[in-house]
């Protein structure tokens, strides 16, 4: 008998998913019709959780690296478990290729990349905002790791970040319109014009977790083009089931 697939996802306050990562991973799923469910590690279990499912630490030099053990996580019907959203989607796209997510088409590559650049300069102006969304021992282990890992306040980061806000925009804006620009090559309203792939979850996900951090930003991202809001509305289908 097959069991069911997990989900490995770290909770807000309420429950739901939030997180940018596990989000490419639950639309895979929502996505293809998968039955799941989820199963919520907060932030100081996620390495001994993963370590008791038997994973081995993430590759140091896989793509966007930043931690030994990160969520999401799954269980697949086998019992076999996988860590780490960019190989999850193409052994999902492997056991389950219909509907497909063109994970071969090269602007897979180039949206993921991206996604970098463009948060990368704006991030700090919301990064505080994360732990008003955590359940209190994940609250309080993201105050102390982030700390540690800063040597100074978080409140102190985003005062920093609030005061060069319009130079970390400015660094945003250009891959963001590259991306916009991608969006209207095939006149959208995904990235390969009607047809969904996973470049358009990479993305997605990424304008819901600034949605969900800083509606302003949110607004700001949108408004640079219309071509994001409309793949934005075209994959709000996908996120209806986000516990």
């Amino acid at each position: 008998m097959t069991s069911e697939t997990i989900l490995y996802d770290l909770p807000s306050k309420q429950g739901t998913a939030w997180s940018l990562n596990p989000w490419k991973t639950r639309l895979v799923l929502n996505f293809k019709g998968i039955d799941y469910k989820t199963e919520w590690v907060e932030f100081p279990d996620v390495e001994p959780k993963m370590k008791s499912l038997g994973l081995p630490p993430n590759p140091k030099d896989a793509p966007g690296y930043f931690t030994d053990y990160s969520i999401p996580a799954i269980k697949y019907e086998d019992g076999t478990y996988q860590m780490d959203s960019w190989p999850i989607a193409h052994e999902l796209e492997k056991r389950y290729p219909s509907p497909s997510l063109h994970l071969d088409d090269p602007v897979t590559i180039k949206v993921r990349d991206q996604i970098a650049s463009i948060l990368g300069p704006i991030f700090m102006q919301f990064l505080p905002v994360v732990p008003t969304l955590l359940p209190e021992r994940s609250q309080e282990y993201f105050y102390k790791t982030r700390e540690a890992a800063f040597g100074k306040p978080l409140s102190d980061v985003h005062k920093e970040a609030m005061a060069n806000a319009e130079e970390g925009w400015k660094k945003a804006e250009p891959p963001l319109k590259e991306i916009a620009d991608l969006l209207k090559k095939h006149d959208g309203p995904f990235f390969l014009g009607e047809t969904v792939s996973y470049a358009d979850f990479i993305f997605v996900a990424a304008l819901y977790f600034v949605k969900r951090l800083s509606e302003e930003a949110f607004q700001r991202m949108i408004a640079l083009d219309p071509a994001i809001s409309k793949v934005y509305e075209a994959s709000r289908q996908w996120f209806t089931k986000d516990n």
